[in-house]
């Protein structure tokens, strides 16, 4: 029933404004609702957990064990350890030899608790940084502390040089494909014949007369083609019974039984040295990039990032030279 603090003299009116309610009685719980209830908190006890799930409950519970000071968890009163330490004068704080100020304070944490979840000798990780100091130190390196943000800007720039590399190779290819495309146009206007048509295999022509945009691309693809024969011819050597040398034998004979030695077509100057090569291959990828999308544009209206070849050399209808014009 609610009740009403009046002033004197007021005892008619009712004072909504101190009002007060009692508390209701708590609402008794069913036996249907009990039933339910027990049978729910069984079912939970039942269920079985997870390697995780467990070591997930350890870790939040000694991380609450850690965070509660003794001296105010319950039942520490009862303690006999608290008891004796309070006999031999120990009120709370600090233990251990007390220090002066500017020398150090003593220990009023526990030492953390660290867990070892490997399975590597105690100290294993301190030797082998032990180890790493040494070698550094005589080899003269020193140990330089990097900004994170310094780290993040570092590894942003090693994804987008990898990424433009895979552009620029893909560009190589579209420009060798073209340059071999006006090869075979050109030759077949000029003398009419489908052999003219054919164009020149890279290996039979100097890598120097390549434009040095893609000449990277050629090199490298020969090198790999050289030493796969090479180990073809080999393994086929290394199978390969021995067997006597006959006069009678034609040029034929010799080399379908392997006795001819393999004669392999590549460039003259394959092995030697290309300084033109070396000077554009240390430029930025974006660089590289930038100079052969220009190459396309150019020389055959096509541009790279639309991947389309225009009418003129206007190219209406091209947002731009670079890729964010084409976002």
């Amino acid at each position: 029933m609610p009740s009403f603090n009046g002033t004197a003299g007021h005892d008619d009116e009712d004072d909504y404004m101190n009002m007060t309610f009692d508390d209701p009685a708590p609402k008794k719980e069913t036996s249907l609702q009990r039933t339910q209830r027990l049978k729910k908190e069984s079912l939970a006890r039942g269920v079985v957990k997870s390697k995780a799930q467990l070591a997930e409950e350890a870790a939040a519970a000694r991380e609450k064990a850690l965070s509660t000071s003794m001296l105010e968890a319950p039942g520490a009163k009862k303690s006999k350890g608290l008891a004796m330490m309070a006999k031999m004068g120990f009120s709370g704080g600090a233990l251990g030899k007390k220090v002066h100020d500017g020398e150090g304070s003593s220990r009023t944490e526990p030492i953390k608790v660290s867990i070892k979840e490997d399975r590597s000798g105690i100290g294993l990780e301190s030797e082998k940084k032990r180890k790493l100091d040494e070698a550094m130190e005589e080899r003269g390196i020193k140990a330089v502390k990097m900004d994170p943000d310094e780290y993040r800007e570092r590894v942003r720039k090693e994804r987008e040089d990898e990424r433009l590399e895979k552009q620029f190779h893909a560009a190589q290819r579209v420009a060798e494909r073209m340059d071999e495309e006006q090869v075979q146009d050109e030759s077949a206007s000029d003398e009419g014949s489908e052999s003219a048509a054919r164009p020149k295999p890279p290996s039979s022509r100097p890598l120097k007369s390549i434009p040095v945009l893609y000449r990277g691309l050629v090199r490298r693809r020969e090198e790999k083609e050289r030493d796969r024969r090479m180990r073809y011819d080999l393994e086929q050597s290394l199978s390969r019974l021995p067997t006597y040398d006959d006069a009678d034998e034609d040029e034929d004979d010799k080399k379908a039984l392997g006795k001819k030695k393999t004669t392999y077509v590549t460039s003259e100057d394959l092995d030697e040295e290309d300084e033109e090569l070396d000077s554009f291959n240390s430029l930025e990828p974006a660089e590289r990039l930038r100079r052969l999308v220009e190459y396309l544009r150019e020389k055959y209206w096509y541009c790279f990032w639309c991947k389309m070849k225009y009418d003129g050399s206007e190219m209406d209808g091209c947002p731009g030279v670079t890729e964010e014009d084409h976002d």
